[in-house]
């Protein structure tokens, strides 16, 4: 999935020289609301895999993030795409692990994601929220030389590239913003999923019996 902010950067910031040719992989590839295929492609690739966790448009292989380097194999793609996806996965650093895995020593990596302010959007669930900080601090064992903020809604953008000498920096220590609980938090636990789950029902339910005045003067609290 991405809009057309995170199309246009992998199209700035993609080079022939970088895509034509190698073996590219893109992860979170169905086609719901764009895809970063078509771009690439033009590029003229030597191969192209799309994987998601359902079967769809754009999807040539279901595989999970968190299960690419035993898919794959480490160092295997000259390119690795991932648009508006770790967001969506709870463990994001076995995903970023897993990502730089499959990256080959001096293939670029092109990656998309949400920061705080975007709204909720479960599909089907919805964990984190990055900002330039997090990016240049979870890839800091990468060569980045793009971070960009999304023009059109909260989200950052980032083009980095795997060194020879790559060693994987440790994560463990650091804290995201989680939007299951308005703060950073190092985890996420079930019992906080589950707390969440019943707010937002409670809400929908409330809402769902409010007249309408009364919905709109929420919405203008809010802002």
């Amino acid at each position: 999935m991405c809009n057309n902010a995170c199309i246009q950067f992998i199209r700035d910031n993609l080079s022939r020289a970088e895509a034509e040719g190698r073996r590219a992989l893109e992860v979170g590839s169905l086609n719901v609301n764009g895809s970063a295929r078509e771009t690439v492609l033009l590029l003229k690739p030597l191969s192209f895999t799309g994987v998601d966790l359902t079967e769809g448009p754009g999807v040539d292989e279901v595989c999970d993030v968190t299960g690419l380097t035993e898919r794959f194999g480490p160092d295997s793609f000259d390119l690795v795409l991932s648009t508006e996806l770790l967001e969506h996965v709870r463990d994001w650093r076995a995903a970023v692990s897993n990502l730089k895995s499959v990256l080959k020593p001096g293939g670029v990596l092109l990656l998309t994601t949400r920061s705080a302010g975007y709204p909720y959007h479960g599909y089907p669930h919805d964990f984190w929220r990055y900002e330039e900080e997090d990016m240049r601090a979870i890839f800091s064992d990468l060569s980045v030389s793009v971070v960009a903020r999304d023009p059109l809604t909260p989200g950052i953008f980032i083009k980095a590239s795997k060194p020879g000498n790559y060693a994987e920096k440790d994560l463990s220590g650091l804290a995201l913003y989680s939007i299951i609980s308005g703060r950073r938090r190092p985890e996420i636990t079930r019992a906080a999923i589950v707390a969440f789950r019943i707010r937002r029902s409670v809400r929908e339910a409330f809402s769902a019996v409010l007249p309408e005045p009364f919905k709109r003067l929420l919405r203008s609290v809010r802002r």
